[in-house]
């Protein structure tokens, strides 16, 4: 869940022989960019010892999402105090990602008060290749508190207890974040899911830690 992407190109000028190479160039030159900008997140949570502090943790998304969706896999999660509603993602002016979308993705927010994640995998398409990052694997599972995924897809087999569904999302309380007025929601005081699988375009966290980390590039995501 913690719950994919494309690269812009232009096509080749058939009357100017040297614009396949202009574009190749600048392809691989956003391809750069965008690995170098993914490649940040971890290495940030690597120097604070696995643990992401952040004030947003507890209220959702609040950043300008990257436009690049990525792939979020689970053994199995298990979550205490769980909401779930609709929301609205938007990319920074002039995102080369936003394509025919106006900068906005349609999502649908989970909030999990408190997880547990076993064997993590998250891998996001860089074009050609796959920054893939593993955890949990061992004796010891991923945790997260005051966690929230903004995701496009979801599968598993999930179960939940005392569930709640077609609250107005800003009269949620199960995991402290409260949600638009008038849209559709639903929580619950536990939450399972087993197999899960994630298309996801933001993730926040109050605290994030991930045992094991193992950080690499791949031909193939999760």
């Amino acid at each position: 869940m913690a719950s994919s992407s494309d690269v812009t190109s232009s096509a080749e000028n058939p009357e100017n022989p040297e614009s396949g190479s202009v574009t190749e160039s600048a392809r691989g030159g956003r391809v750069r960019l965008r690995r170098a900008a993914v490649m940040a997140v971890p290495a940030t949570a690597i120097a604070a010892g696995l643990a992401i502090m952040t004030a947003q943790g507890a209220l959702g998304v609040q950043f300008a999402i990257s436009g690049m969706p990525f792939t979020v896999t689970a053994t199995e999660l298990k979550g205490t105090g769980f909401e779930q509603f609709g929301g609205l993602d938007n990319m920074a002016d002039g995102s080369p990602n936003a394509g025919d979308t106006g900068g906005q993705v349609l999502v649908i927010t989970s909030a999990i008060k408190n997880a547990t994640l076993t064997k993590l995998c998250q891998s996001v398409d860089l074009g050609g290749t796959n920054l893939l990052i593993k955890a949990g694997s061992g004796a010891h599972k991923v945790e997260a508190s005051d966690l929230t995924t903004d995701s496009t897809e979801l599968s598993g087999d999930a179960s939940f207890n005392n569930i709640e569904i077609g609250n107005d999302a800003s009269t949620l309380t199960k995991a402290g974040v409260k949600g638009p007025i008038g849209v559709f929601s639903q929580q619950a005081d536990t939450v399972r899911i087993a197999n899960l699988r994630q298309t996801n375009y933001a993730t926040t966290a109050g605290v994030f830690k991930l045992p094991g980390l193992k950080l690499s590039f791949s031909g193939s995501g999760c």
